[in-house]
């Protein structure tokens, strides 16, 4: 199906794509990004179905959709 790639660098840590990803696999990192951000993480990469639920919300377009 795919799976998600997040770009760190580009998240402002608004975290809509936590509240929006039905199988909680993202979290709040524990090192800044480039910008001084707490970005995005993926917590579980195998709970991951690539539904890109979290990409759709991205206002900073820091997550996108890969095909395996």
């Amino acid at each position: 199906m795919g799976r998600i790639v997040l770009n760190r660098d580009r998240c402002k840590a608004c975290y809509l794509c936590m509240d929006a990803c039905p199988n909680k696999v993202l979290e709040a990192d524990t090192t800044v990004n480039a910008l001084g951000y707490y970005p995005v993480k993926v917590n579980s990469e195998k709970q991951c179905v690539g539904c890109a639920m979290c990409a759709k919300v991205c206002p900073d377009i820091a997550i996108e959709k890969v095909y395996r």
